[in-house]
């Protein structure tokens, strides 16, 4: 199995997941994987560790998953896998649940959101 990690989605992801908007409850699955060092689209110079920066982006991201109904349900670290193998494993996992697919598409839109957006 080849696994390409992206940050967002291509364009027939997007239509194939608004073809049905009130499908729901959702769950998103984050599988995180942190860099050394943080790194901006925008190019701003930074210290933080890339583990630091997502922090940041998180404690932003949870207000805007409320705001459109949705909730965390689960984040932590990862130490093992306990069936299957990986070439690397990820550093966290998080899920967040969403009343339906509209509600989280919504939230990706919203210029809060987009301002604190990372890669």
């Amino acid at each position: 199995m080849i696994v390409k990690n992206k940050v967002t989605p291509n364009e027939e992801q997007i239509n194939g997941f608004l073809k049905n908007p009130e499908i729901g409850p959702i769950s998103m699955v984050n599988l995180l994987k942190y860099k050394e060092k943080a790194i901006y689209d925008d190019g701003r110079d930074t210290n933080l560790s890339g583990e630091e920066a997502y922090g940041l982006y998180a404690a932003e991201v949870i207000n805007l998953v409320e705001k459109y109904g949705g909730e965390f349900l689960f984040a932590g670290k990862v130490n093992r896998l306990m069936l299957g193998e990986v070439e690397e494993i990820w550093d966290s996992i998080a899920i967040a649940k969403y009343p339906n697919r509209k509600a989280m598409f919504e939230m990706t839109m919203d210029p809060e959101y987009q301002k604190n957006s990372c890669s």
